[in-house]
């Protein structure tokens, strides 16, 4: 019988409510997911997400960016609490600071976001309403890996939704918040147990390790 294969530990970076968090954290508690939800980090002490987390179990504490002098002085002080933990992967979610190129370039492979549009389209915030201004049909959400270049990085997985006569950025949002709460899941899923890589610049999927995660993008 072979052992089992140890799970990616994972931390969560937040801003907010951490919607996308709790998606996550609930994925998870399977015994057979392959990453652990070990730390959830804010730079906003009070962002709601952090009593969610603790609530769930999940050590969480604030980096309170406005007490660092510059950004690379509140990534040194993020770097010291992801190396405390043991961080093997970064997920942002609803992470509202802009990194350094160093601090991305350090994780290069290891740090995804999510992001509310299909990329390349609707970079940037607003994306809903830029959507709809834009009269595109479909809208959706994208994870990829983090690069210096906002939301630019390497595209992992995409969900799409109609634009519907009638929508307004609420309703729109609704529709994609969730998706956004089953494919970030599915996602991580992907590349914590080895069916995706960032390889040269771009995301190499193994095929015989991604089809069970490569089914559960494709049923979203």
């Amino acid at each position: 019988m072979s052992a089992a294969v140890p799970k990616k530990r994972v931390a969560i970076l937040i801003s907010g409510r951490g919607s996308n968090m709790v998606s996550l954290i609930a994925a998870a508690r399977a015994p057979d997911y392959p990453a652990e939800i070990v730390l959830v980090l804010s730079n906003r002490p009070d962002a709601a997400g952090l009593d969610r987390a603790r609530e769930a179990g999940i050590p969480a504490c604030a980096v309170d960016h406005r007490a660092f002098a510059d950004r690379a002085s509140f990534d040194a002080a993020l770097q010291a609490e992801l190396d405390a933990a043991g961080i093997e992967l970064i997920v942002l979610a609803g992470f509202m600071r802009i990194l350094t190129d160093a601090f991305v370039e350090a994780w290069a492979g290891r740090m995804i976001n999510i992001h509310p549009s299909l990329l390349p389209l609707f970079k940037g915030t607003h994306t809903h309403q830029r959507a709809l201004e834009a009269g595109v049909r479909l809208h959706g959400c994208s994870v990829h890996y983090v690069v210096p270049e906002l939301d630019a990085g390497p595209i992992v997985a995409q969900a799409a939704v109609p634009v519907l006569p009638g929508d307004d950025a609420d309703t729109l949002a609704a529709r994609v918040i969730v998706q956004e709460h089953r494919l970030y899941p599915a996602a991580l899923a992907l590349i914590a147990g080895g069916g995706a890589a960032l390889e040269g610049g771009r995301v190499r999927f193994f095929t015989d390790r991604a089809r069970d995660a490569s089914a559960a993008l494709l049923s979203l």
